[in-house]
């Protein structure tokens, strides 16, 4: 029986008095793709933080390909994880080549004297390749935009060859062309790396790629629905999630959302769920 790549087990996260997540339990397996829907407030980063060996579990286990948080060190637990943050804190203007190569070297910036193999060189070559950086080898990051980051980023997270990628929102403030370009890119990059796993948070189901296998959602800390996608990401499940009304479909494998104005309307549901939903 092969080890899941993640597992959370009865998790809880206080922090400040003040519950979190409240008994959060995942599996991820090879090959699958999961997304984190809901709310904001409702845990998704936090969840992914320790997903990403960067929190520990106020209660409960939570494991990397059968390594414990708070069993191992966390640092080696991180080389087995990409993890995608489009609020990288980059501070030098490193080229795109080198900020791939970043993801090789534990830090955000290059290591003084440090000088990457042929074999690195040539791995960061073939990710932004793939992520359709190759023309951009050598542009400048603050010259990039943020579509281009993202891209960048992604390829950065796979430079180690990790086991999963954790995606914290990754089409934050994508254009609808960026966005579309991201995540037609994400799509070939897991039916290229059919081992891959993968988390990806987001707040809007329109910025979930079509590969997208599994779901759970999240409210106040905990879990409304656990499963496959097309399990989980319904109207009603959905809808509870948000406490507003709306209406769930699925068109060429892409998800959209919109608002069942008749019961929204009836409900008088407020300005705030009106903004999430």
């Amino acid at each position: 029986m092969s080890v899941p790549v993640l597992s959370a087990v009865g998790v809880d996260f206080v922090r400040e008095g003040r519950a979190i997540l409240d008994h959060i339990d995942l599996t991820v397996e090879r090959g699958e793709h999961w997304a984190l829907i809901g709310a904001n407030g409702a845990g998704k980063s936090t969840l992914l933080a320790l997903l990403g060996a960067n929190e520990h579990p106020t209660r409960g286990t939570v494991e990397v390909l059968g390594k414990r948080i708070g069993r191992v060190e966390m640092r080696e637990l991180r080389t087995l994880i990409g993890h995608v943050n489009p609020r990288h804190p980059l501070l030098n203007p490193l080229t795109t080549r080198q900020v791939v190569l970043t993801g090789g070297t534990g830090g955000t910036e290059l290591p003084m004297r440090w000088r990457p193999s042929p074999e690195e060189l040539e791995r960061a070559d073939y990710l932004l390749e793939l992520m359709g950086m190759g023309a951009l080898t050598e542009s400048k990051w603050p010259n990039l935009s943020q579509g281009e980051r993202g891209r960048t980023l992604i390829a950065r997270a796979l430079q180690s060859d990790p086991h999963v990628l954790l995606l914290d929102e990754p089409s934050t403030g994508l254009d609808i062309a960026a966005r579309e370009h991201l995540l037609d890119r994400i799509d070939q990059l897991r039916e290229q790396h059919p081992d891959l796993a993968s988390v990806l948070v987001t707040h809007h189901l329109e910025e979930l790629p079509a590969s997208t296998t599994h779901a759970m959602l999240l409210r106040a800390g905990r879990v409304v629905a656990a499963g496959p996608a097309d399990d989980v990401l319904t109207t009603d499940l959905v809808s509870e999630t948000l406490d507003y009304p709306v209406a769930i479909s699925r068109i060429e494998g892409r998800w959209a959302v919109r608002t069942r104005r008749e019961q929204a309307v009836g409900s008088g549901g407020s300005s705030h769920m009106r903004e999430q939903a």
